[in-house]
């Protein structure tokens, strides 16, 4: 090899080397040699700020910041709930290509697939998969001042001709909220929804005696319950939950009943046209933050989830097959 090629060779190298940031005290790369942000990330949350989905979007970022994954770069988050969601999820479906999209990214959800395939054309293919980080699951909380202070009162409330109303978010919360009623043998009128753009707005609601109950993840509801503001009266679970939603039983604890829950997945993807090399540098990113003890002791612990990571391959399927089954499922 002469001095030119060998020069040649030695910077080719020496630039793949700058291309690929590493994790602190010598850890393994946390992306492609090929993609590495050059400018703000766009991160679009189709729900409200405060909701299980924002918490869960800036989580991620906060870790992803103090663990030096971007590159130095900062996260743009942007509250869109138009239309229950579906504008945003829309616009990021239709992100031009290039280094917009791979600069893009949609916190994005087994909540927000089920609404978006049931009441519009857009399907998961119209994006690229990036991971799934977690599973979630509800509880019911009454209010401090509330009337029924047991779900054993409401189902008998219920039974005595009272009419009960529910407050709770979209997508999983209603088809939870089903599953509910059906198990217990209840109509939509004893024990009534009221739909809201976020979990935040549906807690509004129960904070100022306008329902009686409301549906949230734990994330969500966490301050409220260490505030007092909130108590857990029933756990949507095979399981009881733990620490302080421990006291909320499970359905089949309250009778003849079987337990109902519908675990919502958490994930993130990104516009469709994002590069394989963007979408695997995400999906990296993602792993390094799954891997982290911050998520585990921050996120997954405090809000009581259950850790279930995908990378951007396996993620593309499970969406895909999660979309395909719901779809058989209400007969599209």
């Amino acid at each position: 090899m002469n001095k030119r090629t060998l020069g040649a060779a030695v910077a080719a190298v020496a630039l793949a080397a700058s291309l690929s940031p590493l994790f602190a005290n010598g850890q393994k790369e946390a992306a492609s040699a090929t993609f590495v942000p050059t400018k703000a990330i766009d991160w679009m949350v189709t729900s409200s700020p405060g909701g299980g989905s924002d918490i869960y979007t800036r989580k991620i970022a906060d870790i992803m910041t103090r663990e030096n994954l971007v590159a130095g770069k900062s996260f743009l988050i942007n509250n869109k709930t138009d239309g229950g969601g579906e504008v945003g999820r829309l616009q990021i479906s239709r992100t031009a290509g290039g280094a917009m999209a791979d600069h893009t990214l949609l916190t994005f959800n087994s909540g927000d697939l089920m609404p978006m395939v049931k009441n519009t054309a857009n399907r998961i293919e119209n994006f690229t998969p990036i991971a799934v980080m977690a599973v979630d699951k509800q509880l019911l909380y009454v209010g401090e001042s509330a009337k029924y202070k047991t779900f054993a009162e409401v189902i008998a409330a219920v039974k005595a001709g009272e009419n009960v109303v529910i407050a709770g978010s979209k997508g999983d919360d209603i088809a939870t909220y089903q599953l509910l009623i059906k198990e217990l043998g209840f109509n939509e009128n004893q024990l009534a929804f009221i739909t809201n753009d976020s979990t935040s707005a549906a807690i509004t609601a129960i904070l100022g005696g306008h329902v009686d109950l409301v549906l949230s993840k734990p994330a969500a509801a966490d301050q409220y319950v260490v505030a007092g503001k909130l108590t857990p009266v029933l756990a949507l679970s095979t399981t009881r939950f733990t620490g302080n939603l421990a006291s909320a039983p499970t359905l089949s604890e309250l009778g003849s009943y079987k337990n109902v829950e519908m675990p919502v997945w958490r994930g993130v993807v990104g516009p469709k046209d994002m590069s394989p090399q963007a979408a695997k540098y995400w999906s990296d990113a993602f792993k390094a933050v799954s891997d982290s003890a911050a998520w585990k002791d921050e996120y997954i612990g405090k809000y009581k989830l259950v850790p279930e990571f995908r990378d951007y391959k396996e993620a593309a399927a499970y969406m895909a097959q999660f979309q395909a089954d719901y779809l058989k499922s209400i007969g599209k």
